[in-house]
């Protein structure tokens, strides 16, 4: 088993949360317009079809919040929680450093993130490996276009995803074999 190809899901627990609360909400999230995040790793599993690996990222400076952790460890997620300096952007900081790993691996990734400061540890793995960023294309940092060429993929946390449960309201532009008008009317 060991010796299987894997599908890491690296999650960048902060972004998204950031992203959905200030860019999209613009208030904190009720309890059924939080991502599913189970239904992340099913979608990966399903995708790429091999085992996957969760690791979800948040910065837990001064105390780990117990109650979230032991979700995402029921969910078949590895928490990891972090602290550093006030200055320090632990999360991203981490998440390099697990791609910049990931590189010395026979691994797929999958990054659940809009942040543009992985572009270059990404560009490091895209080398015909099956790599992908998830999250709300509209926030999605356009750095990472300069990598579609070089096989990165990109999947909507919402509508490919699917990892909610209440439709949420976002402002994107609308493939016109999408367009409903009445969703307008």
């Amino acid at each position: 088993m060991d010796d299987e190809r894997t599908t890491y899901v690296l999650v960048d627990g902060e972004n998204i949360d950031a992203t959905l609360g200030t860019g999209i909400l613009n208030r904190k999230p009720r309890s059924d317009e939080r991502p599913r995040w189970d239904r992340v790793l099913t979608f990966a599993e399903e995708k790429w079809q091999q085992p996957v690996k969760g690791l979800f990222f948040l910065a837990a400076h001064y105390e780990l919040p117990m109650p979230f952790v032991q979700a995402l460890i029921a969910l078949g997620y590895r928490p990891v929680p972090l602290s550093g300096r006030a200055d320090e952007k632990v999360v991203d900081i981490a998440i390099q450093r697990t791609l910049v790993e990931l590189r010395r691996r026979e691994a797929d990734v999958m990054l659940v993130s809009h942040d543009g400061d992985f572009i270059e540890q990404l560009a490091d793995i895209c080398d015909g490996r099956d790599v992908a960023v998830v999250g709300f294309g509209e926030f999605r940092s356009s750095a990472y276009r300069e990598l579609v060429e070089r096989g990165l993929e990109f999947y909507d946390l919402e509508y490919e995803v699917q990892a909610f449960t209440a439709r949420l309201p976002r402002v994107r532009i609308i493939p016109i074999e999408e367009f409903d008008p009445l969703e307008f009317l």
